[in-house]
């Protein structure tokens, strides 16, 4: 088992610019899962700081994280606290200000919209500088186009890009799709995952398929 990579190491290879994101997490709101990991050619520590903006946990927002997730250079997270108002006249945040604006206005976390926890599923690929906006979820095996900027829920499997992102294509036919959400080999540990590694990795779509139809019906 000593061969299998280790999720608790921070740098998990000799590149020095890949780090798994689950061993610099400090804030209590942000949970990730092992092995997903954020490429960074100067800092990828420093994810939580540079990555994960406007985060002020009392908001009660949340950012999770799956396993296996590949996030690329300038992703960015951005949390709901970045939000304005937008209920009233002005959307200007008078009460951070504090003195007599303070005294005459609503508490500014208070009035913000909040549009839920920002999810991303498994084995999720973000490409570079990429901002995923509040309360989005980006479902299991989706891909991001670099640069985009998401501001709706992602299906599982699917690709999309652009500002706004925008649905690009299936990655999968849904037969296929079905069987990989059925199966989830992300929540597979060890000697067990190595043992489907050639499957994952393999382009024959249709050796795929059946493999999966096999090892589904053993359960």
């Amino acid at each position: 088992m000593d061969r299998i990579p280790d999720p608790n190491v921070l740098f998990p290879n000799a590149y020095g610019t890949t780090c798994f994101l689950k061993n610099v997490i400090t804030a209590p709101n942000i949970s990730v899962g092992d092995y997903t990991y954020y490429d960074d050619p100067v800092d990828p520590t420093s994810f939580e700081k540079n990555n994960v903006l406007f985060n002020w946990p009392e908001f009660g927002d949340r950012l999770i994280i799956g396993r296996f997730c590949a996030i690329a250079s300038g992703v960015q997270f951005i949390m709901g606290s970045a939000n304005h108002r937008i209920s009233s006249v002005s959307t200007y945040p008078f009460h951070v200000f504090g003195g007599a604006w303070a005294e005459n206005t609503p508490p500014h976390l208070e009035k913000l919209p909040f549009k839920g926890d920002t999810v991303v599923g498994n084995d999720v690929w973000i490409g570079r500088n990429s901002v995923i906006l509040p309360g989005v979820s980006i479902g299991d095996g989706a891909i991001i186009a670099a640069c985009s900027v998401v501001a709706k829920d992602v299906p599982p499997y699917t690709v999309y890009g652009g500002n706004p992102a925008r649905f690009l294509k299936r990655r999968f036919d849904e037969s296929l799709t079905e069987l990989l959400l059925r199966f989830r080999w992300w929540e597979l540990e060890g000697e067990a995952l190595v043992s489907v590694l050639p499957l994952l990795c393999d382009p024959d779509l249709e050796k795929v398929r059946q493999s999966l139809e096999h090892l589904l019906a053993k359960e």
